[in-house]
């Protein structure tokens, strides 16, 4: 049997124009609030919006963006009581239940993580948004009798306090500032 570690290949990217720091620059603040946030986006990096979505495309496949996500700021939405339901799911089953936890309009967020025994027992987590306590936990009920967890041990983690959410950041702030204003 040979052992021999593989030497990692570095991964070769094409190098950044200008116009593409000034995009992701642009892009660190997130998306505007727009119906065309493409446009609004171009016009605070200097380009059009369909030069926008051609270099978005391919800095995408290159691997400088991995992902575009949404950061809901859920209390300036109204939704003031947060709760992260954890759950000790059958290996077996953590598919299916998960599936059918992250059916409902309510849940934003569900995932399997790994175990960490003895302590931590839990693989399945979701997080229940509500414009209050006794909101989450009616959609609490309605999940455990639709989905069938009621045998299912779980804990019901409600959020104490926020912390700031952001897209990924290319640049120092600084930079992007300079960047897009054209002072270099």
């Amino acid at each position: 049997m040979d052992l021999t570690l593989a030497t990692p290949v570095p991964v070769v990217r094409p190098p950044l124009d200008d116009a593409d720091r000034r995009l992701l620059s642009a892009l660190q603040g997130g998306l505007p609030f727009s119906a065309r946030p493409y446009a609004r986006l171009g016009e605070r990096a200097g380009l059009g919006e369909d030069e926008v979505l051609v270099r978005l495309a391919r800095l995408q496949e290159i691997g400088v963006i991995r992902r575009f996500g949404v950061v809901v700021r859920h209390h300036e939405v109204g939704y003031g009581a947060n709760a992260m339901v954890v759950w000790d799911a059958p290996d077996e089953q953590v598919t299916e239940l998960g599936h059918c936890l992250a059916g409902f309009d309510f849940i934003t967020l569900c995932y399997r993580r790994p175990r960490r025994l003895p302590q931590w027992r839990y693989n399945l987590y979701c997080m229940i948004h509500g414009k209050s306590r006794e909101e989450v936990l009616a959609h609490l009920e309605w999940m455990v009798s639709h989905c069938g967890l009621s045998t299912l041990s779980h804990e019901v983690l409600f959020s104490r306090r926020r912390f700031k959410q952001r897209g990924a950041h290319y640049f120092k702030d600084e930079m992007a500032t300079e960047k897009i204003h054209g002072r270099t």
